[in-house]
């Protein structure tokens, strides 16, 4: 619900002029703000991260399935299950060094958090999700943690698919927010 609102906010305050405290007229200080190119890339290594997290949940399954058969597939499936976990971790981490660089790209450009309205919602709203998805990598290790812990096969598999699930979603609002931010103008 909030990067709903902050779209809102977002969309409304684009048409919205302020008050000059020097002349008392009404100007427009919203700045149109060029998208870095870094920002695909970025999108492409959260792609990429959101189908190896798909991987890792459909093994989890698997393994959970063999388990509950009793099988000896289930300790091979195991094994076999952390790459695509420790994957998707390293291309998140991947993508939240790559948003450092666009920040930092930017600054360089001396667009800062208060150089205009503009320039605060993008910070607010890509350093909103890059917080979310740090819990989503959080969430990687503890699925991973599971896995090392021996935990039961079903219970391993349940928070994978909770994380996975939440790992698609930072993945569908990122894309969002890249749409809102190059579309909505």
């Amino acid at each position: 619900m909030i990067f709903v609102s902050y779209s809102s906010a977002y969309v409304v305050r684009q048409g919205l002029p302020t008050l000059d405290p020097r002349t008392g007229t009404l100007v427009r200080d919203w700045l149109p703000l060029q998208l870095p190119n870094f920002l695909l890339v970025n999108t492409l290594v959260l792609l990429v991260s959101t189908l190896a997290m798909e991987l890792a949940r459909r093994q989890a399954i698997r393994i959970a399935l063999a388990s509950a058969n009793e099988s000896r597939a289930a300790t091979r499936a195991e094994a076999d299950s952390m790459p695509w976990l420790a994957l998707t971790a390293i291309l998140g981490l991947s993508f939240l060094a790559g948003q450092w660089l666009v920040w930092s790209e930017l600054a360089a450009a001396g667009f800062y958090v208060d150089t205009s309205p503009s320039s605060s919602f993008f910070y607010l709203l890509t350093g909103m999700h890059g917080i979310h998805l740090f819990g989503g990598v959080l969430a990687l290790l503890a699925a991973g943690a599971a896995s090392l812990l021996r935990k039961s096969a079903v219970s391993r598999g349940v928070v994978v698919d909770a994380t996975a699930w939440y790992w698609h979603f930072m993945t569908f609002l990122w894309v969002y927010i890249l749409c809102l931010l190059e579309f909505a103008r």
